[in-house]
């Protein structure tokens, strides 16, 4: 297994999905109801396949990536050739990010010396997905990039 089984949750709402993945491997509703009492490791393989190729279709499209803890923040921009970095630190402990007072303190004072920025980019590994994948384990998540597109004309404008 290249990326990490699907949530059962997930595997719910891709329930669709997942009877046509089986279709295409041609096993019936059937099939598979036996598959799993009677071969679930085959099962428990299907699941990985189908988890794998589900992670590899949403990694292709990602463009953009967050990770925001207490006193920082890392926006990425996922490019063809590269990963584009805007690290936000925070330098006043009193402040955390990842509540609504943090981060309107945040807006109020993104200019100040409290505030530190650093921009960086690094070309992929031989795995393009598997380096998007790495960061959503360390804790990125998936946006449409809004905050990082605003910090990087607020940087290109200086």
């Amino acid at each position: 297994m290249k990326y990490t089984r699907l949530t059962k949750q997930q595997l719910e709402e891709l329930h669709q999905e997942f009877i046509n993945f089986l279709a295409t491997q041609t096993i019936t509703a059937e099939e598979w109801a036996k598959l799993k009492v009677e071969k679930p490791k085959v099962a428990e393989e299907e699941l990985d396949v189908f988890s794998d190729l589900i992670w590899e279709g949403v990694l292709t499209k990602v463009s953009y990536l967050e990770n925001v803890s207490a006193q920082q923040m890392h926006l990425f921009k996922l490019t063809e050739k590269e990963m584009k970095l805007i690290s936000v630190k925070v330098l006043n402990p009193e402040i955390d990010l990842t509540n609504q007072v943090g981060f309107s303190w945040f807006k109020k004072n993104w200019q100040s010396d409290f505030v530190e920025y650093l921009t960086a980019s690094k070309a992929y590994s031989e795995d393009r997905n598997l380096d998007k994948f790495n960061l959503i384990k360390q804790g990125a998540v998936i946006t449409k990039g809004n905050l990082y597109e605003w910090f990087d004309s607020v940087i290109e404008g200086h």
